[in-house]
């Protein structure tokens, strides 16, 4: 129960628990607190499609996903959008990303990022609920990949320090396998899912390794954010294929 907590104290903003709890192992929760977060949502687009149309819904939803986490994930895109933008070299990529002040480029991507959310979550028509209910898990999930095949970049202290200790066993893993099971009931639609999911962890895994050949704090939120903001985008045109 302590991870769990700490997982919903570290990723939401849900007053649960004693203030202050915390436990490195919590990201083994990550999948779990994403579906905590995909249910609220589901719920909550349930109410609000009954009484606007559907791209003002879809405003509503994101923006009901970003109080919920407190903006904790667009604030790693940001960051990350500034660093790792141009040439830089890696040193001068984390000083960057350290600043908490966003500059131009981190701005343009988190603006891009809740624009895509929001054009994917508008077109979502089929299994819309399902789908709401599990990207969410799928893009807290997918962190842990990170935690398992790069090392962290900020030896000295940061963020994600805690949670890299020792490498991330693959039995980690398994609350991952939830949203993989429910996913199947979306049919095709579901496979298309694991697929656009599989194809983006490798590419952002494959492009931070090139970059930094490490990740931080920030790169792993901005995973979590361009994971979501795929995975509804791709979604939506997974019953057109």
């Amino acid at each position: 129960m302590k991870r769990l907590i700490s997982a919903i104290q570290f990723l939401t903003i849900l007053p649960i628990g004693k203030p202050g709890t915390f436990d490195k192992n919590m990201i083994v929760f990550f999948p779990v607190i994403g579906l905590i977060l995909g249910m609220m949502l589901m719920i909550f687009d349930l109410a609000v499609s009954r009484l606007w149309t559907a791209p003002v819904a879809a405003v509503l939803d994101v923006i009901f996903l970003v109080i919920l986490t407190g903006a904790l994930h667009l604030d790693g895109l940001g960051d990350t959008a500034d660093g790792l933008y141009g040439n830089r070299p890696k040193e001068k990529a984390l000083v960057i990303m350290k600043d908490s002040r966003i500059g131009a480029m981190g701005l343009v991507a988190v603006v891009c990022g809740l624009a895509v959310k929001w054009g994917g979550v508008m077109s979502l028509d089929a299994h819309r609920s399902l789908l709401l209910f599990i990207i969410p898990a799928y893009a807290r999930g997918g962190m842990l990949f990170g935690f398992r095949f790069l090392e962290y970049g900020r030896p000295d202290g940061g963020t994600g320090h805690a949670f890299f200790g020792e490498t991330l066993k693959f039995s980690a893993f398994r609350a991952l396998l939830i949203p993989v099971f429910v996913s199947f009931f979306a049919g095709r639609r579901g496979l298309w899912l694991n697929v656009v999911f599989f194809i983006t962890t490798v590419l952002i895994l494959w492009f931070y390794k090139k970059r930094m050949g490490c990740i931080t704090g920030d790169m792993l939120g901005a995973m979590c954010e361009i994971t979501e903001s795929m995975l509804f985008l791709m979604v939506s045109i997974g019953g057109r294929l």
